[in-house]
């Protein structure tokens, strides 16, 4: 690592300089996929390294959870059947994901696992050693595993230890608004970042290879169960050129707002009250599932369902569990209401009888037919009970207040098989900011493809990019010119005429009014137009406030910008209503026969299934739209000497 002094000349033109670091490779992001990521280049023989972060306590893995978050990996127990080619058959069949992406995440899948056990993760195995497990969401097979409300948490733990033990530098307290690129014959490629230090001033680090791991795009969205610090930075990837894909498809599902926090798995199966109340959280309470159903047991077992069918999903709309999300959603967006759990009471004509029999029988199971929802959440799951505590929330005293909420996105930065960006080279995205999921995966397969994308983009660095080529003189004059442009964006914004909350207000609001999981042609082509003019306003006059809330917001507005870009081409398309959100069409499917005539879905057109969207920003503020078949799964040839002899001359590496 080499620190020198660039000159830079002021908003003024008076001379000056700024600090810059030359480092081989930078990590930007510290949840479990960039801490990963940074382990991995050391374990590869990379020590010139340099991880930057807000805070290695600050991110969506250190800070995020649910009733039981899920691992989901190759099944490594029982006499149950399994390979890298049958998991991979299972991301594929999702729909929208990339063959040779689903075959590298399920072939480093058992790697990636025991890494972390090996790191210290106590996944749970029995007495002879193998990882016991259970099906999530979309598992043909008991591939999942779990410690716990807190498994991406205990991740990240252990490989700070492990990146604390390695001596990896690490600079906490620090913004990248900036990601550098210069041009080349071959292309552009990713030259650095521009950073925001404590003391509020800019300084650049210029490197060979940059590893992006900066999360979910969390800041996006008014309704978000993503962890309140965090907002996501792909809107910087997204200023810099690179191409982005399937943009449209993020998860959504009931979340607490304070704290926020996912009501999945027992939260649900606990079947508490479901209350809708006025403006102020008290007057006006009423059950409003009710007016939606002619008997209390179907609805009940809706609820109970919403457990293990959390994620909102296009398919269980139409008489499905995912009903229930759209009625809050009508209750807290269209007529402005709030909506609680209430634990103290049973619904309003609660018989367990009447249940599903595969409700029923859960609750018997699980000794849980007890008089009230807190009684059965304390016997099927006392953490539960206990993480809401902790967070002086009682849910045996008050009711927990809900939403409809974005969760994660299966979309992001387009990258090839091993982790590097499509069309910024040098430029890795690793874990959710990676887009290689499609319309559906397997609850728990974020985790293992942010670690599988750690160590892929480690092994191509080591054996293609360990040598530098970055170019001095032109690095050091994309850094100045970038510190040049953002010191004049942020003198203007100085005078701004509205705050960066304010402008984040709006754009989060139009997010979830808009491009959550209720979409309409009519409405996503309104809030593209407001976008455009969101974002020449922050272009030209800026946002006052704080400076790294401005520039965060500044991004975030790209970042909104291109999603709705993205939701209504596909609405255009005909893509029609997949994944985890729905588009309205008044000559579509009725959902259900007790709501109004505006609740009418487009049903899905399956062709698109065989087509991934590529979302890219010109320098010139066009965004362009593709449709892109998707990659077959790869076939190769396994005939062991000559796939040997390709590893030794590294072949591989280039295929």
């Amino acid at each position: 690592m080499k620190r020198e002094r660039i000159s830079v000349k002021d908003e003024r033109g008076r001379p000056g300089s700024v600090p810059a670091t030359w480092v081989h490779s930078l990590v930007i992001g510290s949840g479990a996929a960039g801490l990963n990521a940074a382990v991995q280049l050391a374990r590869h023989g990379l020590e010139d390294l340099l991880l930057v972060t807000e805070g290695l306590e600050q991110g969506t893995s250190i800070n995020t959870g649910s009733d039981k978050q899920t691992y989901y990996k190759l099944s490594l127990c029982g006499a149950e059947a399994d390979a890298p080619a049958l998991l991979a058959e299972t991301y594929f069949a999702g729909g929208g994901m990339h063959g040779d992406l689903a075959l590298a995440e399920a072939s480093l899948s058992a790697r990636a696992f025991l890494h972390l056990v090996n790191l210290g993760v106590p996944f749970p195995r029995d007495p002879y050693g193998q990882f016991i497990g259970y099906k999530t969401d979309h598992d043909p097979r008991q591939r999942a595993t779990s410690i716990g409300p807190y498994t991406s948490r205990e991740m990240c733990r252990a490989l700070i230890r492990e990146l604390r033990r390695l001596r990896i530098p690490v600079r906490e307290q620090v913004s990248v608004v900036q990601l550098l690129t210069v041009d080349e014959a071959a292309g552009p490629r990713v030259s650095g970042a521009l950073l925001l230090n404590a003391r509020g001033t800019l300084e650049a680090v210029l490197a060979e290879n940059v590893i992006f791991a900066v999360g979910g795009p969390g800041g996006l969205y008014r309704g978000s169960v993503y962890p309140e610090g965090h907002t996501g930075a792909i809107g910087l990837a997204l200023l810099a050129g690179a191409t982005a894909q399937n943009l449209p498809e993020s998860q959504y599902g009931l979340a607490s707002i304070k704290p926020r926090w996912n009501v999945s798995g027992t939260y649900m199966q606990a079947i508490p009250r479901l209350v809708s109340t006025g403006p102020d959280g008290r007057s006006d309470p009423r059950e409003f599932l009710m007016e939606s159903f002619d008997a209390p047991g179907r609805m009940n077992s809706l609820v109970f369902l919403k457990g293990y069918q959390w994620p909102f999903d296009a398919r269980k709309v139409a008489g499905g569990s995912s009903l229930v999300d759209i009625l809050v959603y009508i209750e807290t967006v269209r007529k402005h209401r709030r909506v609680f759990l209430d634990y103290r009471r049973n619904p309003e004509g609660f018989c367990p009888e009447e249940l599903t029999p595969e409700a029923f029988q859960y609750l018997e199971r699980s000794r849980a037919l007890l008089p009230t929802p807190i009684e059965r959440l304390r016997q099927m799951n006392p953490g539960a009970v206990e993480f809401y505590r902790s967070r002086r929330v009682d849910l045996a005293r008050r009711p927990l207040e809900i939403a409809v909420c974005a969760q994660h996105n299966n979309g992001g930065l387009a990258a090839n098989h091993w982790w590097e960006s499509i069309n910024l080279r040098h430029l890795f995205p690793v874990g959710e900011v990676n887009g290689s999921h499609g319309l559906y995966r397997p609850g728990g397969s974020a985790l293992n493809s942010g670690q599988v994308g750690g160590i892929r983009a480690a092994e191509f660095i080591a054996n293609r990019y360990a040598a530098w080529t970055l170019p001095k003189r032109a690095a050091v004059s994309a850094a100045r010119a970038a510190v040049t442009a953002l010191r004049g964006w942020l003198t203007q914004a100085e005078s701004a005429p509205r705050s960066w909350q304010s402008e984040r207000t709006e754009l989060q609001a139009r997010m979830s009014r808009a491009g959550a999981h209720i979409r309409a042609e009519a409405e996503i082509g309104q809030a593209v137009q407001e976008a455009w003019t969101q974002y020449r306003r922050l272009a030209a006059a800026g946002c006052s406030g704080e400076p790294r809330e401005a520039l965060c917001t500044r991004q975030l507005c790209v970042a909104h910008l291109a999603y709705l870009e993205a939701i209504r081409f596909a609405l255009e398309a005909g893509a029609g209503s997949r994944g985890s959100s729905i588009t309205l069409s008044p000559d579509g499917l009725r959902i259900h026969e007790r709501l109004e005539e505006a609740w009418w879905l487009r049903e899905e057109d399956p062709a698109f299934r065989d087509r991934v969207q590529e979302t890219t920003m010109r320098p010139d503020g066009r965004v362009e739209q593709r449709w892109a078949p998707r990659r077959p799964i790869p076939r190769p040839d396994h005939w062991f000497e000559t796939a040997w002899a390709r590893f030794r001359s590294g072949e591989i590496y280039g295929e």
